[in-house]
């Protein structure tokens, strides 16, 4: 059937391609810093099982992608998941998703303000400069880290303001370099490393216990997760399909990159190297394999990654909330359009000022290890929940098909639905291992209950946020779920 359109919005300036969307994806998905900082936390939980649970976690991630890039043929909107769902299922989880992923990408902005802050300060130790201004430079430090990143976050967003054309061109020189040193650093590990290869790294029945088969696999949804920031720009590409194309070029990719890497880390790395190094792990692994000043490129890849990552977290962030303001759901502040760059400026120089203001709170935790687990967990039982939510809508959206073809039923409503449930199933299961692992709280990345306590404010306030926005600020969005499109098109949607 063919819908009426709903409401016009805001424009904003269409001008990427599919290698632009590529770019933007993979730079949010940041292989590079997956591999040199979540391979070495996720080994600390599953051992030397990486390549089994980055497989594993692979398969509901590809249902979900499947799902996402159904849902932008007939829907292309930049606020993606929020507008599936909250049209599919119902409007206060379609704003939950939208909430949380905001919320998630901020969290993930603050812990990656620090990772590149820590990738400056060991680049500065190899190149001899151990103390500034009388004070030793220590790369595990998370205020000395935070400090350093702070300044390349506020770059990067002014930046981003610029458009998404201009900060896709950056990032496609970074990954390029990026990917030329992993593929470099990790091929000339697997042939050369001390560690003979075994097929039980594969077998995920040889994980230690259920609780780290389910840790592990959310660790790892974390490393996947940003594939969907090419279905953000969706508004901005040329042609819609390429979005869809973009973020399964990415998933596809990063599950090759993911499984070289964590090949050759356990090939170079003994299980105590692996989990013991954190957040300097690939420097670790490039001064295994090479001498200076061989050995600092993937430390430079590193660092590469995070900035690119940071930008790419600004860019989807900002046109969520663009999404989310002209539906107003949000404040105005954030639909704002600079007539110069046609972008979301303002909503965009925000964004990096309240990542800014987390990253200045997680201070609270001293150390960059520490403040790395308890981010990857949080963000990992949130994105897991958004991404369970918009595979569901996917699912129920596109349910008839199940009637009409099978084959087709089963690719839009059956894959789908199993990817959410595991993933919901999974997220669960690890909430109530964090609850029932201790009796106190403490702020502390190995203590459950606040490990448990971070996601679960996450969620709580999107409930609170969208009270706010339905009885306060009267949003229409709320009667119907539908969220307002840019050019109004009249999109063929299947009927439900």
């Amino acid at each position: 059937m063919i819908d009426t359109p709903p409401p016009s919005g805001p424009a904003l300036r269409k001008s990427l391609g599919l290698l632009d969307g590529v770019a933007i994806a993979a730079s949010s998905t940041a292989a590079t810093t997956s591999i040199g900082i979540g391979l070495g936390v996720t080994a600390g939980v599953v051992g030397l099982h990486l390549p089994a649970i980055m497989l594993l976690a692979f398969l509901p991630i590809l249902g979900i992608a499947g799902a996402y890039s159904r849902l932008n043929k007939v829907e292309p909107n930049a606020g993606n998941g929020y507008v599936w769902v909250g049209r599919s299922l119902t409007p206060w989880l379609g704003f939950l998703v939208g909430w949380v992923n905001i919320v998630a990408t901020i969290a993930f902005l603050a812990y990656t303000t620090a990772v590149t802050g820590s990738a400056m300060i060991q680049l500065a130790g190899e190149a001899g400069l151990h103390r500034l201004a009388g004070l030793a430079l220590d790369p595990g430090s998370t205020a000395q880290t935070t400090a350093v990143g702070i300044v390349v976050l506020v770059a990067v967003t002014v930046t981003a303001v610029t458009g998404v054309r201009t900060a896709a061109r950056l990032q496609t020189g970074l990954l390029i370099f990026e990917y030329v040193v992993l593929l470099g650093f990790c091929g000339y590990g697997i042939v050369t490393g001390p560690h003979s290869f075994s097929l039980s790294w594969f077998d995920p029945f040889a994980i230690p216990s259920a609780s780290a088969l389910a840790q592990g696999l959310l660790l790892s949804v974390f490393c996947y997760w940003g594939f969907e920031a090419a279905f953000t720009v969706n508004e901005e590409v040329r042609d819609p399909r390429d979005a869809s194309r973009a973020g399964l070029i990415t998933l596809v990719t990063m599950l090759g990159l993911f499984l070289l890497g964590s090949i050759a880390f356990q090939r170079v790395l003994s299980e105590g190297e692996l989990a013991g190094h954190g957040a300097q792990g690939l420097a670790y692994f490039g001064d295994r394999l090479a001498s200076q000043p061989l050995a600092a490129l993937p430390l430079v890849a590193l660092m590469f990654s995070a900035v690119a990552s940071l930008q790419a977290g600004v860019i989807p962030t900002a046109r969520g909330m663009f999404a989310m303001s002209r539906d107003r759901t949000l404040g105005p502040v954030w639909s704002k359009v600079s007539s110069r760059y046609g972008t979301p400026a303002l909503g965009t120089l925000l964004i990096g000022a309240l990542a800014t203001a987390v990253a200045a709170l997680a201070l609270v935790i001293p150390r960059l290890a520490d403040m790395i687990m308890a981010t990857v967990n949080a963000v990992g039982i949130v994105v897991a929940l958004s991404y369970a939510l918009t595979a569901l809508a996917a699912a129920v959206r596109f349910r008839s098909l199940l009637r009409e073809n099978w084959r087709q039923g089963i690719r839009a409503v059956v894959l789908p639905a199993l990817s959410a449930v595991a993933l919901l199933g999974l997220g669960g299961y690890l909430a109530w291992s964090f609850y029932t692992s201790t009796d106190h709280l403490e702020v502390s990345a190995d203590n459950g209950w606040f490990l448990l306590l971070t996601p679960a404010v996450m969620i709580a306030s999107g409930f609170v946020a969208a009270a706010w926005a339905k009885w306060v600020r009267k949003s229409p969005y709320f009667q119907s779920g539908r969220g307002t499109d840019a050019d109004a098109p009249q999109l063929l949607v299947t009927s439900s």
